[in-house]
């Protein structure tokens, strides 16, 4: 799979978006392939990476670059350049005196054991271009190859876009413009980060997503792209993960980023009230993916449900019939699922996306004062809405009907990722001891929510089978099984409400943490 990696302009040598120009003297920027060996340094304990950088060595020809780089975390979510210092060395090991300058010396002065070992290498043919499109200048550079560790190899191919001078406009409609003829798939992991998830055997595994840090100083408007940035990240992780092997975790992961980007455009929606692309692209989005629903309703119902079913009642006969049947329909489901992840449409939806929250009308004049606001303001006074709104909806919850439920869990569910976006804008020991609280009550609160939407959806699963068209409805053993299966849910579901009620009452009583 290529993956694509637009990046913004490069600033001054060794500065936040570092570089000095040496790859210009290195390369001839007119597309002749050239062998590019990348060799990463750690500790034995792994300190630099526990601290978010990377070193590395970088043999071209009889020129060798050494580079630090601070990953970028959930500010640039990997698809952006990150700060880095490179400084022209004479060997193939890491030089000290060229990373004095850097975080590295204090890294290394606090680990157990300072000692700088190679830890994996990237081997590549390095083909790069200057474009002239629009009115700028972008780099293109080309990396196939490998990455090598200990654990074993895996092949890497990469087109990185630079923009040199001009506009970010231009960079990204040239992004736009090969993804219509090319298969390009945004990149989401970093040569260093595939690396090393390859060496611990997690490359290819569903990841949940990451904490998002924003910087103390942050305006609304700046929380909003990090944050949407890296649930993009998040989105992409599991993409590749489910392509490769419809892995239905990795699906459940697709959905759990789909929903947190789209809870992060309502809880925002003040700062973007007032460019309607926001709402156009939330909308297509959401229409996008609603085929996923129900691959992930029939992952449910077969992982969870129906080998309860099992244990209850190991010799009913009629199970093995029903699980034939609904294996069947998920396979067709998650077919659905990789045919949008692979089309042009989708892949030009996410790089419309990008585009958008990094040149979109809402960055420029005339847009909402909300967004200029101080980020902890914005987060307090959102946080106290849906939190008012959960508690005003979740009243009497277990007399509710299953439509009300509904909305109080989505309610919930925009609170808990408006919580978690927000959490390291307030980082004193009071606050933080009070998130803690409050995350678990809302977590208790979603999981019983969450269990009797599973109960719902499993009913909707099992309602099914006896419907379509002549010759596909399930037999008599198999609508005999969903049909106790059923019974067995009603029961639960009296359960799970008497336990969401409490729940929700507890969520009342937590202090919040924003206060």
């Amino acid at each position: 799979m290529r993956s694509a990696r637009p990046r913004r302009p490069r600033g001054p040598p060794a500065s936040a978006g570092g570089g000095d120009g040496k790859e210009d003297a290195q390369g001839n920027g007119q597309g002749e392939p050239e062998a590019v060996l990348s060799t990463y340094f750690d500790t034995p304990d792994e300190a630099l990476r526990a601290a978010g950088l990377t070193l590395r060595v970088r043999r071209r020809g009889e020129a060798r670059l050494q580079t630090v780089k601070a990953e970028a975390g959930a500010g640039a979510a990997g698809l952006f350049d990150r700060p880095e210092w490179e400084v022209a060395i004479t060997g193939d090991a890491p030089d000290p005196a060229a990373f004095a300058d850097t975080p590295v010396p204090r890294i290394l002065k606090d680990a157990k054991d300072a000692t700088l070992e190679p830890r994996f290498t990237t081997v590549v043919m390095r083909t790069e271009r200057t474009v002239p499109y629009g009115a700028s200048r972008i780099r293109a550079t080309l990396d196939e190859g490998r990455v090598e560790t200990q654990a074993g190899d895996a092949a890497l191919c990469e087109l990185e876009l630079e923009l040199e001078s001009g506009t970010p406009a231009d960079l990204f409609a040239l992004a736009q413009a090969l993804a219509e003829t090319v298969p390009l798939h945004l990149g989401a992991l970093s040569k260093s980060e595939r690396g090393f998830a390859l060496r611990d055997g997690r490359l290819g595994l569903p990841s949940k997503a990451g904490s998002v840090v924003l910087p103390e100083d942050a305006s609304a408007g700046d929380a909003f792209r990090r944050i949407a940035m890296a649930c993009l990240r998040h989105l992409r992780l599991n993409e590749a993960v489910f392509l490769a092997g419809r892995d239905p975790e990795a699906l459940h992961q697709i959905r759990v980023a789909l929903r947190r980007l789209r809870s992060a455009f309502s809880l925002f929606k003040p700062v973007l009230a007032h460019d309607p692309r926001a709402a156009s692209l939330a909308e297509a989005i959401k229409g996008a993916t609603e085929p996923f629903g129900r691959a992930r309703n029939l992952d449910v119902f077969l992982e969870t449900t129906l080998p309860e079913e099992r244990a209850r009642r190991p010799d009913e006969p009629g199970l093995e019939e029903l699980a034939a049947r609904l294996a069947t329909e998920r396979d067709r489901a998650h077919e659905t699922v990789s045919t949008i992840l692979t089309s042009p449409e989708w892949r030009g939806l996410l790089l419309d996306l990008l585009a958008w929250l990094h040149t979109g009308p809402w960055l420029g004049e005339g847009a909402d004062p909300a967004r200029d606001a101080p980020a902890r303001d914005f987060a307090a006074a959102v946080l106290g809405r849906f939190r008012k709104r959960v508690r005003k909806r979740g009243r009497h919850l277990a007399k509710l009907d299953p439509e009300a439920r509904h909305r109080v869990r989505i309610a919930g569910k925009k609170l808990r990722y408006g919580a978690d976006f927000f959490a390291s804008l307030f980082p004193d020991k009071t606050a933080r001891k009070r998130h803690k609280a409050f995350a678990a009550a809302l977590s208790d609160l979603q999981d019983h929510l969450g269990a009797l939407n599973d109960l719902a959806t499993a009913h909707a699963v099992m309602a099914s089978l006896a419907e379509g068209p002549p010759g596909t409805a399930a037999s008599g053993p198999a609508l005999f099984a969903a049909g106790l299966t059923a019974a067995d849910n009603e029961a639960r579901t009296r359960d799970l409400l008497a336990a969401a009620d409490e729940a929700h009452g507890d969520l009342v009583d937590a202090k919040p943490f924003w206060r």
